[in-house]
């Protein structure tokens, strides 16, 4: 069997961290699906910075955009991304039917600046989420306080949700606040919650690049996948427990982990440490292509999300007590996130002015 598809067993699907007009019409796409089992697609604004200024399949659809001066460079982009997301939904439409809504969803965020304004978030996620009428779309919304206040009002609304740049603990578990509150006030609304997909996105590699300096030795390169960890088993506990058991009932969906920045920035750590490492039921790890690649030539598909739990507390406890302040460090990787993404928009924003 195919090292990826050989995943799928334990529960967890793997998404493509990666979208292009020229994935798309090459073929590849499709492929990816038919043959490595690929369930899903996140995108963002560094993604399709790299997909606009090097695919020359977007430059006559972006010159005749420009002669119409009414339209603002930021409009350009969406109309150029908005059917590029539609056409990766249709291919992955039938994963969607087939799975009855738990597979075949591809993401496109909402620009990084309205990352503290909770109104212009909700205004651009309705916006976005019409404008490319797809049901296995997801609108991706940072993790701020602003952003997880829109969130909470869009799982009202019936909008899927890939809310992300989270980095600690505390952070999922106000997302999942949030989604619950949601999903409540829809049901006391007299609306269906059956059809609501969401997923709260976890970052891993920037965690160790920024604590591996920081930690004792033995640690270097654990501390991510023991916070992963960590947040998995308050999954189980919020999700599989009394407090989801009404929405359950109804029909709703778990807010599954989805395991985001898994490509391996350290090159002493094994290039599929961050797939390898966290495989268990009920989460997705979206993963960039040399990651894809590398799992495909040598990953080992084996459940190891839920072991060794002891060590993990153990871990997190020692990091703790050696005076790290693991939320704090997750404030300040969101806040770095957010600049990252901030500054990719801006530049893709020069390719559509």
């Amino acid at each position: 069997m195919n090292r990826l598809q050989a995943i799928r067993p334990f529960g967890q699907r793997i998404w493509l961290d990666n979208l292009s007009r020229e994935l798309i019409a090459s073929g590849e796409l499709a492929r990816l699906l038919a043959d490595d089992g690929i369930a899903g697609v996140t995108s963002n604004p560094a993604i399709f910075y790299k997909a606009i200024s090097s695919d020359a399949s977007y430059q006559g659809e972006l010159e005749v955009l420009k002669q119409n001066a009414a339209l603002s460079a930021e409009a350009r982009y969406e109309t150029l991304v908005v059917a590029d997301i539609r056409a990766a939904c249709d291919l992955l439409l039938p994963q969607y039917e087939s799975s009855q809504g738990n597979d075949g969803y591809v993401s496109l965020e909402v620009s990084p600046e309205l990352s503290n304004d909770e109104a212009g978030t909700l205004a651009a996620a309705r916006r976005l989420w019409a404008e490319i009428g797809r049901a296995n779309a997801m609108i991706k919304i940072p993790a701020t306080a602003a952003g997880i206040r829109a969130f909470q009002q869009l799982t009202r609304e019936g909008v899927n949700v890939n809310i992300t740049l989270l980095f600690s603990l505390p952070q999922v578990e106000a997302v999942w606040d949030a989604y619950i509150a949601g999903l409540s006030a829809r049901l006391a609304d007299g609306q269906a919650v059956a059809g609501v997909k969401a997923v709260a996105s976890f970052f891993l590699s920037r965690v160790d690049s920024l604590l591996d300096p920081q930690v004792a030795a033995p640690h270097q390169g654990k501390v991510a996948i023991a916070l992963s960890k960590a947040a998995y088993a308050r999954y189980q506990q919020r999700f599989h427990g009394e407090e989801f058991a009404k929405l359950r009932a109804a029909g709703a969906r778990p807010q599954f982990l989805l395991w985001a920045s898994t490509g391996t920035k350290n090159p002493a750590y094994r290039d599929v440490l961050y797939v390898e490492s966290l495989i268990g039921d009920e989460t997705v790890n979206t993963v960039p292509d040399a990651t894809l690649a590398a799992f495909r030539n040598h990953g080992d598909a084996e459940l190891t999300l839920p072991l060794a739990m002891d060590e993990v507390q153990a871990l997190l406890a020692e990091v703790e007590a050696a005076g790290i302040d693991l939320a704090a460090v997750g404030e300040k990787l969101q806040k770095d996130g957010l600049k990252l993404f901030e500054d990719a928009f801006t530049q893709l924003l020069k390719l559509t002015a």
